[in-house]
């Protein structure tokens, strides 16, 4: 009989017809494509009065501990870091606009948080996630897609802002783009060729080509020392944060953590294939688990809501199956804190490509949405597309399950809809009626 290693055993590679190899290098590449977060944070939050350094460093260190948590309590290839968006929402409306200082905004994170782990041991959230619709999970895996499509166009700049026209095309000539389309040509001929290494060769590839060509991109050091935390991690207000005015605020975080998060893991194990015809796989529980604890803790440490990563998608992409790529991105984090200089220096072109083929991978499930039947068509479709059009993976789902809601009821078909979707309709309307 084979002598299996402890990651092979505790991992279960063999049954996931995955190997070491393929997980490292699955990690390593979900990992290029979202270490863009350690250096966006800390310039976000820095704006609420946060010292950015040491946003750096928690912000590594909480993408670190959370994505080998979830790895090692999961067994599922995703990984964990601050949500981007949030982060925008809690520097420039919560204390820019409001004027709260930042101490009370994160503590109205850490109870956003501590509602979702509530939600989580008392198993409403497993409830929740484990009844939706098959419509509504397939809009969700396909909406991820068209979502991360979008940033990885973003990021090259092949898409750019237009106030005519909402969103135009970029400078084509512009090096970013040239480099974008490159890399993502290399992904999906490597690919099409089964290559799965095809998206880290791309990024080093591209990461290469740009220090050659694009004065942007240079080389500054390898190593730096992390600064003193103290300024930053427990500081947050609680007694200042319970105040009758921040109770919208306070939802807002719980129920984009909640959704946020769900949609991802729905997304990403669904693409897997471990999901069960009810949404269920393997290892929920620890995973839902994992992602409430993570996004308390990272309060705690002062950085905005933690959340399961699109991104992760990526490294699925190559052949990542098990928590073994998970735990592979969480060294690579906690690394990263002396490293910093040259992750610094991976331009945010080289990663798009990878956004975009995933986006390619998770689109391919509208193919399961029957189209013949409008009352399951018209919420999978409005799931999927209100993601990219409202740049929110959250508002993207509370869409969907509005229009499932009113679908079913329109067409007689009440008793189709679980007692659950009837409470998550309630909590969206809510959301958009009475939150600010």
């Amino acid at each position: 009989m084979e002598k299996l290693s402890f990651l092979q055993r505790y991992f279960h590679l063999k049954e996931k017809n995955s190997t070491t190899k393929t997980e490292v290098i699955a990690g390593i590449t979900t990992f290029f494509t979202m270490v863009y977060i350690v250096f966006v944070n800390p310039s976000i939050l820095g704006d609420a009065g946060l010292d950015k350094q040491v946003v750096f460093v928690t912000t590594c260190l909480i993408a670190g501990f959370g994505s080998i948590a979830m790895g090692m309590f999961s067994n599922i290839p995703i990984a964990l870091a601050p949500a981007m968006g949030l982060n925008a929402f809690f520097a420039y409306t919560v204390v820019g606009k409001l004027g709260y200082p930042w101490e009370v905004a994160m503590a109205a994170v850490f109870l956003g948080a501590v509602g979702l782990f509530i939600f989580t041991c008392l198993k409403i959230r497993y409830w929740i996630v484990s009844s939706i619709p098959l419509c509504l999970r397939v809009g969700i895996v396909a909406g991820i897609g068209l979502f991360i499509t979008l940033i990885g166009f973003k990021n090259m700049g092949l898409v750019v802002p237009n106030n005519a026209t909402i969103i135009s095309l970029g400078d084509i000539r512009s090096i970013n783009v040239i480099m974008g389309i490159l890399g993502f040509f290399i992904i999906a001929i490597l690919a099409a060729r089964k290559i799965l290494s095809g998206v880290l060769i791309s990024i080093i590839l591209i990461t290469s080509l740009a220090l050659i060509f694009d004065p942007n991109v240079a080389f500054s050091g390898v190593m730096s020392m992390p600064p003193n935390l103290t300024t930053v991690v427990g500081k947050i207000d609680i007694s200042g944060a319970l105040d009758i005015s921040l109770v919208g605020i306070i939802f807002s975080f719980f129920l984009v953590a909640l959704f946020d998060s769900s949609g991802t893991l729905i997304g990403v194990t669904e693409k897997i294939g471990i999901c069960d015809k009810n949404g269920k796989f393997p290892k929920m529980k620890q995973a839902l688990y994992v992602d409430s604890v993570s996004a308390m803790v990272g309060a705690y440490l002062g950085t905005s809501t933690i959340s399961t990563y699109v991104e992760s998608g990526a490294g699925v992409s190559v052949g990542g199956r098990t928590g073994l790529t998970a735990v592979i991105v969480g060294l690579l984090f906690i690394i990263t804190i002396f490293f910093s200089p040259l992750v610094a220096m991976v331009p945010t072109y080289a990663t798009a490509g990878a956004l975009i083929y995933v986006g390619i991978l998770m689109s391919s499930n509208l193919i399961k949405v029957e189209w013949n039947e409008l009352s399951e068509a018209t919420p999978a479709f409005i799931t999927a597309i209100m993601m990219p059009f409202t740049y929110s993976i959250t508002d993207g789902i509370a869409f969907g399950f509005i229009s499932y809601a009113f679908m079913k009821i329109g067409t007689g078909k009440i008793k189709e809809i679980h007692p659950s979707t009837y409470l998550v309709t309630l909590l969206f309307i809510l959301k958009f009626f009475l939150v600010d």
